[in-house]
């Protein structure tokens, strides 16, 4: 047979014909060219453009709106003026570091293009006008300034990885604890949930001062406790200076009353000493005697109707027991950014700090709030004192040193709202921060001449207060917002990557893990706090040399989301008649005089709210872009990335576009 010949051969099996071709020329049959064509090459860098010109006009017009946003704002809005004269020190000393800075950054940029290199030269042989004040400023800086700022970031990074050590300590206590499924047990023996003997009588406070949107929520929780109605006693201690929400409050106290619900209303007359004075003076009753427990919820707190059944058993057999808290839980922690970024926060706080504490020390700062505390260990603790602006955390470390012990319940989780405003959460961390500096220095001389061991003395003063509380908003100011823009600008104390990226982001991941939902927004997390820095900053100086604003309490803005989700309280709500109508019913004399007022007050237009500027956060965002420059001539990478974001994180936080909005 010739080489080039080809056989085909055809038969039919089950009816499917089959070929075969048997030939050793390929060429007659030539295999599928893979090649691209240059019509099919066009059409796709056509397809590449087209999504590279897409993905930039939607970046476009998100920084277009992001303009218009900031633009509006800086229109419209009203800088924050809420802050007294001497807390403008620091805000002073950051727009003379963005001067100074931004001067240093033209004369680098002059230096970059001009492509000198005076560490080469003798001062004789400059002979430019303008590179005068360089050279000087070269020798300045290596001379004096390059060895103080290489001694304080030396500082604050020794500083920064005692602070994470603790952190990874604490998390390995609740790995350690989630390995081995420990939790606080109920020492006492079963009882018999029908015998109403059992159950001892608890007093349920809810301080409240002006919550008109979650007022009716937490009185109708409370009331809903599962406990036997002749062994509770519900105080609502109303603070509120407004007429009208004083008559709403007890409207709705009324209702509750006309169901059996032994309910009590409140109001002082002079209202000192903010919720510290309020609860002292609501302790001081003829009728508080008679409780043995006292049940705490803030106003916008919602217990489950099984709280009282699964905390008050922990105190029976265990009479060293002064404090039972629950955990917090969030109704609105996916509402926006800055409810998200809370959440991780507060998550870390209940699941690491507080459950480890709490089981290895049974100790831990009291929340103020959805907590069960025997009355004894607040009365031999001293009770309720006016002296600071964190009397939760005040009765917590007194009694601690009275020997009293606590229990966490992570287990058991109590409903309430996160402030949705920038505005709302920044006073309530100042508060946070300024508060326990002024407590430091008032119980300091009592813990050093207390009676407990030397190593819950240490775990107080050096952990508790000085770590934690200091320290942390110390270095994290310091280091990431003054320190590290300043090194751009003298590289001889330039920071090592592992300080600026690793480090931090490896304890923010620690620190997410408790929400592990929440692990998108890791960087944004991290940015965050680093931008609230300059709040706590500001707040632990302001605590710990007595400045005014350490003793400001501002009541932490509520939306009474949280109220919105109950739709059986909700359908109850929309089942009730109007507040005149009732106010007809229940006033029958005065009914039409308390009408009135009420109409009269209704008239009254509501004030408009605004978003605000806030000028520390937009002088260190400038100050921080501006060492972005400077590192993008350095070509220092990691650095210039980090400057930038931090800088553009503290922009959108001082222009207010994070968390709630005003339209």
């Amino acid at each position: 047979m010739a080489p080039n010949s080809v056989v085909v051969s055809m038969e039919k099996c089950s009816d499917v014909p089959l070929v075969e071709l048997n030939g050793s020329d390929s060429s007659l049959f030539p295999e599928k060219q893979k090649g691209v064509s240059p019509k099919q090459f066009t059409w796709f860098l056509f397809l590449k453009a087209h999504r590279v010109f897409s993905s930039l006009s939607w970046l476009a017009r998100a920084v277009q709106t992001m303009c218009v946003s900031a633009k509006k704002r800086i229109a419209l809005s009203e800088v924050s003026d809420d802050e007294p004269k001497n807390r403008g020190r620091l805000y002073r000393f950051i727009k003379g570091f963005l001067v100074l800075s931004i001067v240093a950054l033209v004369f680098e940029v002059v230096a970059h293009f001009k492509k000198w290199n005076l560490n080469l030269m003798q001062p004789w042989e400059v002979r430019d006008l303008v590179q005068w004040p360089y050279m000087a400023w070269l020798s300045f800086r290596v001379d004096y300034i390059a060895p103080l700022v290489i001694t304080l970031s030396t500082f604050c990074t020794v500083l920064f990885l005692i602070q994470s050590l603790d952190r990874l300590v604490l998390c390995l206590g609740c790995f350690w604890i989630k390995y081995k499924k420990l939790k606080p047990k109920i020492e006492a023996e079963p009882h018999d949930i029908e015998d109403s003997s059992f159950f001892p009588m608890v007093l349920v406070q809810i301080p409240m001062c002006n919550e008109r949107e979650v007022y009716a929520q937490s009185i109708s929780a409370a009331c809903q406790l599962d406990w036997p109605k002749h062994r509770i006693l519900i105080q609502v201690l109303d603070d509120s200076d407004d007429k009208h929400l004083q008559l709403l409050i007890q409207d709705e106290v009324s209702s509750w009353r006309e169901k059996g619900v032994n309910i009590v209303y409140r109001h002082r007359l002079i209202r000192t000493g903010y919720k510290a004075g309020n609860l002292k003076s609501a302790m001081g009753c003829d009728y508080v005697k008679d409780s043995e427990f006292v049940a705490i919820f803030d106003a916008d707190f919602q217990p489950n109707s099984d709280f009282l059944k699964q905390t008050i058993p922990h105190f029976k057999d265990n009479p060293e027991l002064g404090l039972v808290q629950a955990r917090w839980s969030f109704v609105n922690k996916d509402e926006n950014l800055l409810t998200r970024l809370q959440n991780i926060n507060l998550c870390f706080h209940f699941e690491v700090e507080q459950q480890v504490n709490g089981l290895f020390l049974n100790f831990f700062g009291f929340n103020g709030t959805a907590g069960v505390w025997r009355i004894k260990a607040l009365e031999e603790s001293g009770g309720w004192l006016e002296r600071t602006t964190v009397e939760d955390m005040d009765i917590a470390v007194r009694a601690h040193l009275n020997g009293w012990k606590f229990i966490f319940l992570n287990d058991v989780k109590v409903l309430c709202e996160l402030p949705e405003s920038y505005e709302a959460y920044k006073k309530q961390q100042h508060r946070w921060h300024s508060g326990p500096m002024q407590l430091f220095r008032l119980c300091l001389p009592a813990i050093i001449t207390s009676k407990i061991s030397i190593w819950k003395k240490a775990n107080l003063i050096f952990l508790f207060f000085l770590l934690r509380k200091l320290i942390l908003p110390f270095y994290s100011f310091t280091l990431f917002c003054i320190i590290l823009p300043l090194t751009m600008f003298i590289p001889e104390a330039e920071l090592p990557i592992w300080v600026i990226c690793y480090v931090p982001i490896f304890m923010s991941l620690l620190n997410i893990l408790p929400a592990p939902k929440s692990f998108p927004f890791l960087v944004p997390y991290l940015l965050f706090e680093n931008t609230m820095s300059v709040t706590k900053f500001n707040a632990m100086v302001s605590g710990l040399f007595q400045l005014g604003s350490a003793y400001e309490w501002v009541v932490t803005k509520k939306t009474g989301r949280s109220s919105e989700s109950d739709l059986i309280a909700f359908a109850e709500r929309e089942s009730k008649s109007s507040t005149d109508e009732k106010i007809l019913r229940r006033h029958s004399e005065s009914g039409l005089e308390l009408l009135s007022k009420l109409k009269e007050e209704e008239k009254i237009p509501p004030l408009k709210k605004k978003n605000r500027l806030y000028r520390k956060e937009l002088a260190l965002a400038f100050l921080l872009l501006t060492a972005a420059g400077r590192s993008l001539l350095s070509a220092h990478g990691v650095h210039f990335y980090f400057l930038l974001f931090q800088g553009l994180s503290f922009l959108v936080v001082g222009l207010d576009l994070i968390g709630e909005q005003v339209s």
